[in-house]
């Protein structure tokens, strides 16, 4: 498997969230937020760092008082990765966090106040070079829309989406991204694409409120990946009624799936049926928990039987394919050595550390080889 993607990504202008680009040619970032209460500090801050150890790229804290203001500078000096403070009605809390470090504002300017409240932000964010992120929620559309349209609609969150552009176009700002969000799959979908094709600012994809860890990651994969396959997306978050972590592991599972971020184990497993030699669900299961900690990516494939086993093992790195008794591992498409079925994900797991070791070592052979390399003076 060589992971490519034959998706032609949209064209976006970059900015840079901490030291994070986003749009241009960057990979597609991760993101998650928080659900501590920002002003337990410990707290917020180990979520944080989790998510950074999970493959988070942001994350957005909420910063909804001046207290938890105050709370953010101590959890902002903490973070690992670049964090993105939520904040609404109130723009002296966009002022303070400014002032504290933040990486990116996410805020709709028409709901902060006076032209004179959203200038302030503006002028407070192109001083620091902090990035704004204009975040269009299908549940939260203003009262004159819902009016004109009579429900959401992808047109509305357009016209929103408009609405606070303008006002920071007014002002010359235009280091912005913009989320146009919703819990129906269709309404999302529809509306990024409209706005994709009218500005070149980045876009951070997401479904609001999609639900629980099962039924939230489906409605995630589909609309996220309706978009993302036809190139549109620059920043995802998926949001889960879960644990944060879960978001990440599940956003990095989409992009992996597309050929777009390839990060930890590509695991490739039959649903097992009555031909398997040994129980395929349960060593996956075990595997998968073993090597959470592994970030590089690998293609695993586990096969049950000899009907599609020998097919999927030449096309990954380590290969299973179930036998009698003792099933055949495969290296880089070849067979290497039969394993009892009892000690198959001791097996497994071994040779996947293994080659991950080869691998890193041989890439710190290519660096060194590069640094030992005469310099070559331009005249």
């Amino acid at each position: 498997m060589n992971g490519q993607s034959w998706i032609s990504r949209r064209k976006s202008r970059q900015i840079m969230v901490g030291n994070v680009p986003v749009g241009g040619d960057a990979p597609i970032a991760v993101q998650s937020m928080t659900n501590t209460e920002t002003c337990d500090v410990e707290a917020t801050v180990a979520q944080i760092r989790a998510l950074a150890d999970t493959g988070a790229d942001i994350v957005r804290v909420s910063v909804p008082t001046m207290k938890a203001a105050e709370a953010f500078k101590l959890i902002k000096q903490q973070s690992p990765v670049p964090l993105v403070a939520d904040i609404h009605f109130d723009y002296r809390i966009a002022l303070k966090v400014a002032e504290y470090g933040v990486d990116c504002l996410r805020i709709n300017p028409g709901n902060i106040g006076s032209e004179e409240r959203v200038k302030a932000v503006v002028e407070a964010a192109r001083a620091r070079n902090i990035p704004i992120r204009i975040g269009v929620n299908a549940g939260s559309l203003e009262k004159d829309l819902q009016e004109k349209y009579g429900e959401p609609t992808p047109e509305a969150l357009v016209e929103s989406a408009y609405r606070h552009i303008e006002m920071l176009e007014r002002h010359n700002f235009k280091d912005y991204k913009i989320s146009l969000k919703a819990s129906d799959v269709f309404m999302t979908v529809a509306a990024y694409r409209i706005l994709a094709k009218e500005i070149d600012n980045p876009l951070h994809l997401g479904i609001t409120e999609a639900g629980s860890i099962r039924t939230g990651a489906v409605k995630s994969a589909v609309g996220l990946g309706m978009l993302l396959a036809e190139g549109i997306g620059d920043t995802i978050r998926v949001s889960l009624a879960a644990d944060p972590v879960e978001e990440v592991k599940v956003g990095y599972d989409i992009l992996k799936s597309l050929g777009l971020r390839q990060r930890g184990i590509n695991l490739i497993a039959c649903p097992s049926c009555s031909r398997q030699q040994f129980d395929v669900i349960k060593t996956v299961n075990e595997l998968e928990q073993r090597l959470e900690d592994v970030n590089e990516h690998i293609d695993v494939a586990v096969i049950g039987c000899v009907v599609n086993g020998p097919g999927e093992a030449k096309e990954v790195t380590i290969g299973l394919t179930g036998g009698f008794k003792k099933s055949m591992l495969y290296e880089n498409g070849e067979k290497s050595h039969k394993v009892a079925n009892e000690s198959l994900v001791d097996e497994l797991e071994a040779q996947i550390r293994r080659k991950l070791a080869e691998k890193r070592e041989k890439a710190e052979e290519i660096t060194k080889g590069a640094e030992q390399l005469p310099v070559t003076q331009v005249r």
